[in-house]
């Protein structure tokens, strides 16, 4: 049924949406994709995890040390591995070098501490589906759906509407200007990788809830990185829209053509976007950020 995989694929998009955000929040300001973005959504998977199966946390509790925990890494990682090359004026590929190099140390970091053993989520909701019009969806994937949405929409709000996004903008136009005109960028920098941080640990929660929880979970967010390139690298919007869309075409190409080449048509897209439209759907101009 056309309506069920609908709804399939735009839970699906949705958990992409809230790492494509964290990707073209940091890209819009520093102009690097920054390649440890998974890897937080991996630590805050096994913090939640932590929480909720070893200290028998409430999972709410859980939910919300795990997007402190990942929100806090993303944060040093900014502090410690970006900061100083940023200030240098180094190259934008030094930043991608280090952000490659910080993705390896944390792999091997929870390699080493926690091993590389599947672990899955005990069960915090009843496994059931809920029917409407005929349409069944999963209670996880309801609640996944839901608070992504409530999540993306405070984005948007915080973005457009506050002083905070405000700031962001003038840095992501023009950072040198910001700061004469008394923007501390290097505050806003910090204030990104914190809220990019925590939209990627509750991506790993959601997807560590949804299916288990492993070292490599991070490559996940290459679906993310595809969706931010769809949507436009810098774009919040476009990054949210080209979530949606990666989202429900692996649900339909795995519903009406094959569950193997799901991942064949992902990156096909991404060939085909850097080919013929370079800038993504929306076609961001590289001053027209954020």
């Amino acid at each position: 049924m056309i309506w069920q995989q609908l709804v399939n694929g735009i839970s699906v998009g949705s958990i992409y949406a809230l790492m494509a955000t964290g990707y073209a929040l940091i890209y819009s300001l520093l102009g690097f994709s920054n390649w440890a973005h998974g890897d937080i959504a991996m630590v805050g998977a096994y913090i939640g995890f932590f929480f909720v199966a070893s200290l028998h946390f409430p999972w709410w509790a859980s939910l919300i040390l795990a997007l402190l925990g990942a929100g806090l890494v993303s944060l040093l990682s900014e502090r410690f591995a970006y900061r100083k090359i940023r200030n240098n004026n180094s190259p934008t590929m030094f930043l991608m070098i280090s952000a490659m190099g910080l993705s390896v140390a944390i792999q091997n970091f929870v390699l080493v501490t926690v091993g590389s053993k599947f672990k899955t989520y005990p069960q915090i909701l009843e496994v059931k589906a809920i029917s409407i019009g005929g349409i069944h969806i999963g209670l996880i994937d309801l609640i996944s759906l839901l608070g992504s949405l409530i999540v993306i929409i405070f984005l948007n709000y915080l973005i457009n509407h506050t002083k905070f996004g405000l700031a962001v903008k003038a840095a992501a136009t023009n950072m040198k200007v910001a700061s004469l005109l008394g923007i501390n960028v290097d505050k806003y920098i910090s204030l990104v990788f914190l809220l990019a941080g925590s939209l990627a640990g509750l991506s790993g929660v959601l997807l560590g809830m949804k299916y288990t929880i492993y070292p490599q979970l991070g490559n996940y967010a290459l679906k993310a990185f595809i969706a931010s390139v769809f949507g436009g690298l810098g774009s919040v919007p476009g990054a949210i829209v080209g979530a949606l869309f990666i989202g429900l075409m692996e649900v339909f190409v795995a519903g009406y053509v094959s569950a193997g080449l799901r991942d064949l048509f992902t990156f096909s897209l991404l060939i085909a976007v850097l080919v013929i439209r370079p800038t993504g759907l929306f076609g961001k101009d590289i001053q027209d950020k954020a």
